[in-house]
């Protein structure tokens, strides 16, 4: 009797853990689209409604500003409704903000866009908690698992949103709205999840409560979140405004939206392979350097020309930059803390600032050019934030640990 009762404890165990993996490459699949899928249409939602560039470009960066207010919150649903049920919640206010903002008034575009920021934000700073309280031995790999899933459906939603928009007849209202179905998708599984909690995983809570600030004085988590917010900077800048820098350059709208899916296809294997060679490494300051070279090669080849080829070589030595940097990033948060807490914790400071310095980057970007009608002092901006990415992500590349004294 006993066996079989161990037996079906061992049976119920796997398919808890099959379960959690399969509903942490859904969260991953819900983290990226909402955003990316509007770079592409960003012209034609402009167009339409009537906005200036840089108020366009607020429709990525708001997402952000979202992230950085509710990040520092995110540990305290997962603290008091457990991370399961606050998972649920993210997703629910991203099934909300894709709603509304695929109505055509201006109020409602923000308004919804807001929700979508805080739904993500949610999701994105409870599960590297999650990873290293469920797989404390394979961080690495989780984080190659989840990062390469949202790298795969952020492709999907920026190759995707012209398309869909010049053949359905919303156009990019139904391109928007169709990536609430992934937000389904997640919502179901993870009140499975929830229902399924097993008390035992319910011991350690992940925040942190506010008497003790020990990680806001802590110079390596500030270099994490410089790292991971120069490196955001330079990804939601090239969501948004690559298309149009290609388009300008020549291309069709749609050509240019799939050379965005393009960019981060091809950093499919480096979002996969990093993580786990940087868990290997004592030292992840070799991985920094290579993947903040490729991504200053790649912007100061949009400014050489209108060549396909340069185009070409650029788009790839940016979404390698891009792919090996965010999922970097991530794995930072996991190896510069000793416990699934400090994870949380760090998680939810790095990205709140991180994702603060990420704002302002799409705003930027669009000012610079409606300043200059050119994208030579825009890309040039970029390149100097390449340079920032090396000089935080040297710090943040030491092996050391956030609160260590």
């Amino acid at each position: 009797m006993d066996t079989v009762r161990a037996r079906a404890a061992n049976q119920s165990k796997r398919l808890y853990y099959i379960l959690l993996i399969a509903g942490i490459v859904i969260i991953a699949f819900n983290l990226r689209p909402a955003i990316t899928s509007v770079g592409p249409v960003i012209s034609l939602i402009r167009d339409d409604i009537g906005l200036s560039s840089w108020s366009a470009g607020l429709l990525t960066s708001l997402p952000l500003i979202a992230f950085a207010i509710m990040s520092p919150m995110a540990p305290r649903l997962g603290n008091r409704y457990t991370n399961e049920r606050a998972m649920i919640i993210g997703l629910i206010l991203l099934f909300f903000g894709i709603s509304i903002r695929s109505i055509s008034v201006v109020f409602l575009l923000f308004m919804g866009t807001l929700f979508v920021g805080l739904g993500i934000a949610i999701l994105n700073v409870l599960l590297p908690g999650i990873i290293k309280d469920k797989f404390p031995a394979k961080v690495g790999l989780m984080t190659s698992v989840y990062s390469t899933s949202m790298g795969i459906f952020a492709a999907s939603a920026s190759g995707l949103s012209v398309p869909l928009a010049n053949t359905m007849n919303g156009g990019w209202q139904t391109a928007l709205l169709v990536w609430t179905i992934p937000a389904v998708l997640g919502i179901i599984v993870w009140i499975y999840l929830s229902r399924k909690e097993r008390t035992t995983n319910q011991t350690e809570k992940y925040y942190v409560h506010t008497t003790d600030n020990r990680i806001w004085r802590s110079p390596l988590a500030w270099q994490v979140a410089g790292f991971m917010g120069f490196q955001s900077f330079l990804f939601y800048v090239t969501i948004s405004w690559l298309p149009t820098i290609l388009s300008d350059s020549g291309l069709s709208m749609t050509t240019a939206g799939w050379m965005l899916s393009f960019t981060q296809i091809i950093g499919l294997p480096a979002s996969f392979l990093v993580p786990m060679i940087a868990e290997k490494l004592k030292s992840q300051r070799g991985i920094v350097i290579v993947l903040t070279l490729s991504g200053f090669l790649g912007y100061g080849g949009l400014l050489l020309g209108k060549s396909y080829t340069i185009m070409l070589i650029s788009v790839i030595l940016i979404g390698i930059t891009l792919a090996g940097a965010f999922a970097l990033a991530l794995a930072f948060l996991g190896m510069r803390a000793r416990t699934a807490k400090q994870a949380a914790e760090l998680s939810g400071m790095a990205q709140s600032i991180g994702y603060l310095l990420a704002a302002m980057g799409p705003i930027i970007i669009g000012y610079l050019y409606d300043l200059t009608n050119a994208w030579t002092i825009p890309l040039i901006t970029i390149m100097s934030v390449c340079v920032l990415v090396l000089l935080f992500g040297l710090g943040a590349g030491r092996n050391k640990y956030v609160l260590d004294s």
